[in-house]
């Protein structure tokens, strides 16, 4: 392997060389410490530094010089790109995969408004969150959270903005200095500590299409006693961000979708396996009612006057209704189908509340006490998959809803055209009336809030020892989240009751079923009038809905203690060490309410309470060793330090490991510095992941690799082809023939192509729980890099660093499709697999016979994942006046950031490996540019963020789709500053060019569009 490392760093010296020599003009230049918007650590003089400790390490050293990468975001860049909340921040930094609360056009909604960090794109659950060096409770944990996989995280908008110094981001594992989750990396938010004064800030924003409207306030008030000996300081925050639909942007307004293409002769013939529509559309039916002969939604079925399909108006009258171009169940190109669009919402809004207090007092000169309030109340509103009650519903009854000529509410037109059309229905049999209701509740979002409740006290302190100094602290911490999921459900008993309207004594009432005028024994059943849109009364809409959701607590209790200072004193210079323990207990309870656990809505799942709880006794300790250095120095050797850190953890659940980390620095000449490190990193697992209880219902499988849109795609195309011609030419009961031939089968089935329904329709029975057995995920990683400063250019500094990380026995959320693609994908899959889902032998009314008929979700230590990459960062900073031998011109501040991802392969299983490095999800290249300009009150900047061009998905070719490649994406930000003593004043333009995503990836890039901020600073002393 030394040889692979070694090329690895010539590679990273070139391209740190090429760098060099693109910068060494007044096109770029560094930004001071105090203004960078992102900086790598830098060496310092010792001697000129205070002891500080940064990010990665809880050793106090002279100066920013950690071994591995550490990345800075301050205020100041936060000011300039005018974000209101850290997660703004994070995802402006190259090497984090942005969250932002955005659905992708899947048909999935746009999440319940979390934003954690999520560095190189390995899982929120994979980056640790500190607040001020100590440990932060999650936010959520699976079941309530909604994060899809039970991750631990923490949501980047509690986060106080007024009261923020930094956020250092260290990047690359981390466990050994802060145990488990940091995999990925590190990210610390670090307040001020001794602010004073009173700032009131105030921010409003809107998108140039006159949308996307949002808020900030926020004021910041603080106060030095006892002659300077303590301080205290409190921050009061607020901010909005709206929902955004589809239809609000043109580019995910243009309801597009692929579906299977007929002209596809092959899998090598250059012509893809599916087809763009646009405009699309679930044509079995919209929001006021398609009518069919029979319960099956199929386009033989519709009601037909005159050769013409029939729907409802709003008004409930009959008139025709226009299919669209049919795509095969349920989709349409065009027509009066529910359009594709309308499904979900493209943004979660989120309203933050945080009110923080930070305060230390200096007991006597060597012991200080200090305290952390955080209060954080959250809530994101989406607009989620709505009730809809027909095909598309995931509700315990199956199909569209009968209807007879006694129904009340058919007005007369249409009462005499359907019996005119459909004899039968005169006569008293049913039509099926197929409908996306939006009136059966009062409200068809869905808010998720959290409050977040912290409380840290801690002693601080340090003292002498011969010639040593020794320092400690003492700290203890209690937090806690309060969550609660909510949305409007229809319950499925009563909507059976309230749909069959008959008329009895003159008055309207609920009937056992459309066809008999017995009523039902509910007294309090209102009849439901579905005809049309809009017409549901008030009464009906009480009776039918019910409030659903979930409540859940998250606790933990935090007790740290640290000792570190000087172990001996060398020639070298001082060998400095750090030990700690820490005792976390972390407690989780998950409470369903009452429709929830009474399973009577949806698909009928009975959701059933849980809780646990786990402790972890941690022991570390870190020691850095100056090898060289001081007054013994060697040609090219002016400092050579290593490090070294060590962490035993016992988990009362998870069970003991021992997690390592050491690392070099090397400091060729003054301004030339080499540093690696070699770790060994873990994350438990949550307690999500561990006790979820078992709950079986219908849902949706995912993608079928066996559809034939599918069939010749995958990671292996040729093994996922040959597993599913095996499959069905073993069970021609099936009646499909994907291949085309018909080798096997009967002539009736060359004329199939499997289509799997349950992808859309949530058909099968899925079971869903946890695993009691899971174990830590492990990780190695590699971080090595170059540092450098030219003495000839001062200001100037360059570095570069790689990044390789390997896990095993990954916390894998096996899906029902994952469990399908291992199956299929490999030639040798592992024992059960394929056995965690099942195929109908034969078809059915709607199904055909292979339609996958059950599942499973849970979780398994069976991941794999490999990451490599780099990180590059070019800062200078210079004045104008110095450059042009002028007077004073102002300075000029320039930055250059970029990550370089090269490989990121993930298996789920194990066995089957996934690339999506060059994809949208993993660009080969995520860069960004910041110029600054200053001049007295004055501050103008510039940004550019740049995406590379990239593969739209994993394994994708022109076989497999018709856009197979996404073009680059760079977008323009600009902002001017003026500060006029106790007013500054800001305004500033996001995406400059209004530039849309690349076509047709729908985030990646700026989906918002074109937005103006103003905001005004008010600073009193």
């Amino acid at each position: 392997m030394q040889h692979v490392h070694n090329g690895m760093i010539r590679d990273l010296m070139a391209s740190t060389a090429v760098l060099a020599a693109l910068i060494a003009t007044p096109a770029l230049a560094q930004q001071t410490p105090a203004d960078q918007s992102i900086a790598t650590t830098v060496d310092a003089d010792p001697a000129a530094e205070e002891t500080i400790v940064v990010t990665g390490s809880r050793i106090r050293r002279a100066g920013l010089d950690n071994a591995p990468p550490v990345a800075e975001i301050t205020t100041q860049s936060i000011t300039d790109r005018g974000f209101i909340t850290a997660a703004e921040a994070l995802n402006n930094l190259p090497s984090n995969a942005p969250v932002l609360n955005q659905a992708d056009g899947s048909g999935n909604t746009s999440g319940p408004g979390y934003q954690a960090p999520n560095l190189f794109n390995l899982g929120v659950g994979r980056t640790l969150t500190l607040f001020n060096g100590r440990r932060m409770v999650t936010t959520g944990s699976g079941i309530g959270s909604a994060d899809g996989v039970g991750n631990a995280f923490v949501d980047a908008n509690i986060i106080p903005l007024g009261l923020l110094d930094r956020v250092e981001v260290y990047q690359g594992g981390g466990a050994a200095v802060y145990g488990s989750d940091a995999i990925a990396g590190v990210v610390n938010y670090i307040v001020k500590k001794d602010f004073s004064g009173l700032v009131i800030d105030g921010q409003a924003g809107i998108a140039g299409r006159g949308d996307y409207a949002t808020q900030s306030v926020r004021g910041t008030a603080g106060i030095n006693f006892a002659d300077g000996r303590g301080n205290i300081a409190v921050d009061l925050g607020y901010s909005k961000s709206p929902t955004l639909l589809f239809d609000a942007r043109p580019l995910s307004n243009l309801g597009r979708l692929t579906v299977s293409n007929a002209a596809d002769t092959g899998p090598a013939d250059g012509i893809p396996a599916v087809k763009e529509i646009f405009n699309a559309a679930f044509w079995p039916f919209n929001s006021n009612g398609v009518i069919f002969t029979r319960a099956a939604p199929v386009a033989p079925f519709l009601a037909r006057s005159n050769g013409s399909a029939l729907q409802f108006s709003p008004d409930g009258s009959v008139i025709p209704y226009d299919t669209g171009v049919l795509q095969g169940i349920p989709f349409a190109s065009g027509g009066d189908g529910f359009k594709y669009q309308a499904l979900a919402g493209l943004r979660t809004g989120v309203e933050r509340y945080t009110a923080n207090l930070v305060g230390h007092y200096d007991l006597i000169d060597s012991i200080t006490v200090s305290t952390e309030l955080l209060y954080a109340r959250t809530t994101g509103t989406e607009i989620p998959q709505g009730n809809s009650y027909t095909t598309l519903n995931a509700g315990a009854y199956n199909g569209p809803i009968a209807f007879t000529a006694a129904n009340p509410y058919l007005t007369t037109q249409a009462r005499t055209l359907l019996g005119t059309a459909n004899p039968a229905f005169a006569a008293g049999a049913p039509l099926f009336l197929s409908k996306y209701f939006y009136d059966l509740t009062p409200a068809n979002d869905q808010t998720t809030r959290t409050e977040t409740y912290r409380a840290a006290l801690a002693l601080d302190g340090d003292f002498d020892m011969g010639s040593r100094n020794f320092y400690w602290s003492l700290a203890g911490s209690y937090a806690r989240v309060d969550g609660a999921q909510r949305s409007w459900q229809v319950v499925n008993s009563r909507f059976q009751n309230a749909i069959n309207a008959v008329t009895s004594g003159g008055r309207t009432v609920c009937a056992i079923n459309a066809d008999a005028i017995t009523t039902n024994d509910d007294p309090n059943c209102a009849t439901i009038n579905p005809f049309g849109n809009g017409n549901v009364s008030a009464h009906a809409r009480n009776y039918v809905s019910t409030r659903a959701g979930t409540d859940w607590t998250n606790e933990q209790t935090d007790l740290l203690a640290t000792l570190g200072g000087t172990l001996v004193k060398l020639p070298t210079g001082s060998a400095d060490f750090s030990v700690a323990y820490e005792h976390r207990n972390e407690s989780a309870r998950f409470d369903p309410l009452e429709a929830n656990r009474l399973g009577n809505f949806g698909t009928g799942v009975r959701q059933i309470g849980q809780s646990g709880s786990y402790n972890t006794d941690e022991v570390s300790a870190e020691l850095i060793v100056p090898l060289i250095g001081k007054d013994f120095q060697l040609p090219f050797v002016r400092l050579l330090e290593a490090k070294g850190a060590f962490r035993y953890v016992d988990n009362s659940y998870a069970g003991k490991e021992n997690v390592w980390d050491i690392g070099l620095r090397w400091e060729v000449v003054r301004g030339v510095t080499l540093r690696g490190s070699r770790s060994r990193n873990f994350r438990a697992p949550t307690l999500t992941q561990l006790i979820a209880p078992s709950a079986s219902g219908l849902d949706s499988t995912g993608f079928d690799p066996c559809d034939a849109d599918r069939i010749s795609g995958g990671p292996n195309p040729a093994v996922r082809r040959a597993s599913c011609l095996a499959l069905f030419t073993a069970n021609p009961g099936y009646g499909v023939d994907p291949d085309g031939t018909g080798a096997g089968l009967s002539a009736a089935a060359r004329l199939a192509r499997f289509q799997n329904p349950s992808e859309n329709f949530a058909r099968a029975t899925v079971t869903t729980g946890g695993n009691p057995n899971l174990r830590n995920e492990v990780s190695k990683t590699w971080t090595y890099g170059i540092l450098l400063q030219p003495a000839i250019i001062p200001g100037l500094t360059i570095s570069a660093d790689r990044i390789e990380i390997d896990l095993r026995d990954g916390l894998s959320a096996f899906s029902t499709q994952d469990f399908t693609a291992a199956c299929y994908d490999d030639p040798n899959p592992a024992a059960g697999v394929c056995n965690a889902f099942t195929r109908l032998a034969t078809a059915d009314a709607i199904s055909p016979g292979g339609t996958i008929a059950t599942g499973t979700t849970t979780t398994f230590n069976a991941g794999v994942l490999r990451y490599r990459g780099e990180n590059y960062m070019v800062d200078y900073q210079f004045a104008l006046g110095g450059l042009f031998r002028t007077g004073d011109l102002g300075r000029l501040q320039l930055t250059a950031a970029a990550t370089h991802n090269t490989v990121l392969t993930t298996s789920v299983t194990g066995t089957t490996f996934v690339r999506t490095d060059g994809t949208y999800l993993s660009p080969t290249w995520v860069g960004r540019f910041n110029a600054a300009y200053s001049k007295g009150p004055l501050r103008l900047t510039y940004q550019l963020q740049y995406r590379d061009r990239t593969a739209a998905g994993a394994n994708v070719s022109i076989e497999t789709t018709p856009n197979p490649v996404l073009a680059r994406n760079i977008v323009h930000d600009v902002s001017a500053q003026v500060d006029l003593g106790n007013y500054a004043l800001r305004l500033g333009i996001d995406n400059l060019t209004d530039k849309d995503p690349s076509y047709p990836q729908i985030a990646y890039g700026d989906i918002l569009g074109r937005r103006f901020y103003a905001g005004v600073r008010i600073k009193l002393k």
